[in-house]
């Protein structure tokens, strides 16, 4: 199961989903409309997640300051884009930290804008957060690990930093934050290499519950981590599994309820860069 972006059209409802959302719907409908009005959020929020109708995701009403997506040549991956979001007010975002994003299966760095995480970066400095560039590029045809002649991995290690210094901002202060295969490719990124960012947010990273990236958790230990993945998460033994056999335990560790999905997401994200900012 992959993270689906919101400006994909609903993917076509399965006769399992189908069957299991009806018997929900029909448990509701059972007790009538009063009592489907009355439902608990989580009971209407977990029924419209079988039935495949996901929530709209927030976005917050803060302005964009300066984004750019560049067409960047990196020896390790060939050509990708490369986004950035300075927050409004801060003009170009000379000598700013950067929090580094890694998406998910079905993203790319050109939709990074259209999730509204320009916006998010804008109103995390405008709560109180230390003010930092948002930065992300595309990953490689198998995701953020190694491929071919495809190493995703060693572009972020080698190449990115000299990118972002070549636009003014303070490379040598970063975060990273990834989600879904994103999250998988941040948490190795973090094992390999643990001095690389100054903290680590997770969001329902796509692990399994015997993934081999659990058996060594050991460089974990020095890195401020959070983790988050929602309570009907397909992926969600998979955070559990990480969770209990890292050498610290993550803070924060936010469940609630959700599933795999941009809405998820976006309801943590200024949560998240609070946290990741506060070590920037």
């Amino acid at each position: 199961m992959v993270d689906r972006p919101r400006d994909r059209p609903a993917p076509r409802i399965g006769r399992r989903r189908l069957v299991a959302g009806a018997g929900a719907a029909a448990a509701a409908a059972a007790a009538g409309v009063a009592g489907w009005e009355l439902a608990p959020p989580s009971f209407t929020a977990r029924v419209q997640a079988q039935l495949g109708i996901e929530p709209e995701a927030f976005v917050p009403d803060a302005p964009e300051g300066q984004v750019r997506l560049e067409r960047v040549s990196s020896d390790a991956m060939g050509p990708v884009d490369l986004f950035t979001a300075v927050p409004a007010g801060h003009g170009d975002g000379a000598g700013l930290p950067v929090v580094v994003v890694l998406h998910g299966a079905s993203a790319s760095a050109d939709q990074l804008r259209g999730f509204g995480l320009a916006r998010f970066v804008t109103a995390a400095a405008e709560a109180g957060s230390t003010p930092f560039v948002l930065a992300g590029t595309d990953d490689g045809p198998a995701g953020w690990v190694p491929s071919g002649g495809s190493d995703p991995q060693r572009m972020l290690r080698e190449e990115l930093p000299r990118w972002l210094e070549d636009r003014g901002y303070d490379a040598g202060r970063r975060a990273l934050w990834g989600w879904s295969r994103g999250g998988h490719g941040a948490l190795r990124l973090v094992l390999e290499e643990p001095g690389w960012a100054a903290a680590l947010a997770l969001f329902s990273p796509a692990l399994g519950e015997d993934d081999p990236v659990l058996a060594d958790l050991g460089p974990l230990a020095g890195v401020p981590w959070g983790l988050r993945c929602g309570a009907w998460d397909a992926f969600r033994g998979g955070s559990e599994a990480l969770a209990a056999a890292a050498p610290t335990a993550p803070d924060p560790w936010v469940a609630g309820d959700g599933g795999h999905t941009r809405a998820y997401w976006n309801g943590h994200t200024l949560a998240a860069f609070a946290h990741l900012a506060r070590r920037l």
